[in-house]
């Protein structure tokens, strides 16, 4: 069994910061793109954030110069660290990876339960 396990969510002021994580675990041998994705009440699922295995970014441009994605290949690890935050930025937020799993050798595409961000004003 493959999984992610999200941390950091919370309550913050605007303009203050927060730090998410995600870790992967379970039977990989390796791991593909790693992304953040969020979901504001009412409002579909979105793409915040990116980061290819050679750590190559992808930003909204919603978050861009606010937000940073950055991986731990070593630690099977992706993190999103906000900053600036504002209220447009509540939402759940989820954590996505392809994940090959040992006993196919196949990518499974494997999301995390999500962690809630709230932005006050």
């Amino acid at each position: 069994q493959v999984q992610l396990v999200e941390s950091g969510g919370g309550l913050v002021q605007a303009e203050g910061s927060l730090r998410l994580s995600c870790a992967a675990s379970g039977s990989i041998i390796g791991i593909g793109t790693m992304a953040w994705y969020r979901q504001a009440p009412g409002k579909q699922r979105e793409l915040v954030a990116s980061s290819t295995p050679d750590s190559s970014p992808y930003y909204a441009d919603s978050v861009k110069g606010r937000f940073t994605i950055s991986r731990d290949n070593a630690k099977n690890t992706v993190y999103l660290q906000m900053n600036n935050l504002k209220p447009e930025d509540t939402g759940v937020y989820y954590c996505n990876a392809n994940l090959v799993v040992r006993t196919t050798y196949r990518a499974l595409e494997v999301w995390g339960q999500g962690t809630l961000v709230t932005v006050s004003s």
